[in-house]
């Protein structure tokens, strides 16, 4: 019973991701969905990422979290457009919550529109809102078991950035197996290996997100 009640849910939640797809396509925005557990360092990385790429593109952002607004008022303070979604305790955002807000933003206008996921390593990647691709954000000092232990996400992912790697001389995090588990899970997967905090990698990073479009 229950695994039909779960089909049931993303079946809808596919049928308006596949809306939320066309109204991009129409507006011919490019979307991302940025994921990542808490304290990963998403807000961070879309902070370098749009002080990277905003002389040549115009960038939109929604930002989900279970409550408050802290993120999107320092996505807001680089004057860029910004839709905060608080999902009340829901652990993801689904095609649903996304379609509610595109109103409020000009996708028109925008040559790219990052959805900054909700903090969790499991549910945002079971959820299609419409996105172009998925991309995942890991802090090395979360540890190289994450892969193993969370792969549906790193299987989802087109790009993920390993974060904090100004961290690493104070780690034991063997970034050899974290590369090669990722890997596995997904031969295909694009590796950013950056810190947000020094701005190491963000120029590749940035380029590569250049050639989406």
């Amino acid at each position: 019973m229950k695994v039909k009640v779960v089909t049931r849910i993303l079946e809808a939640n596919d049928r308006i991701a596949e809306q939320n797809r066309k109204r991009f396509q129409d507006a011919g925005v490019v979307v991302l969905n940025l994921m990542g557990a808490p304290g990963a360092g998403k807000t961070t990385l879309l902070e370098r990422t749009i002080h990277a790429l905003k002389p040549r593109f115009k960038i939109g952002v929604i930002e989900g979290d279970i409550v408050g607004t802290d993120d999107a008022e320092r996505i807001g303070a680089l004057d860029v457009p910004v839709v905060q979604i608080n999902t009340g305790g829901a652990c993801h955002l689904d095609a649903n919550m996304i379609s509610e807000v595109l109103s409020e933003l000009p996708l028109r206008e925008l040559d790219l529109l990052i959805i900054e996921n909700v903090g969790n390593l499991v549910c945002p990647a079971e959820f299609n809102v419409g996105e172009d691709l998925k991309l995942m954000v890991l802090s090395v000092a979360e540890g190289h078991d994450k892969p193993l232990k969370y792969p549906l996400m790193f299987r989802e992912s087109k790009a993920l950035v390993l974060n904090k790697i100004d961290l690493l001389p104070y780690l034991n995090t063997d970034m050899h197996k974290m590369r090669n588990d990722s890997l596995a899970l997904n031969p295909n997967l694009k590796i950013f290996e950056v810190s947000c905090a020094t701005g190491a990698g963000i120029d590749f990073w940035a380029e590569w997100l250049t050639g989406l479009r």
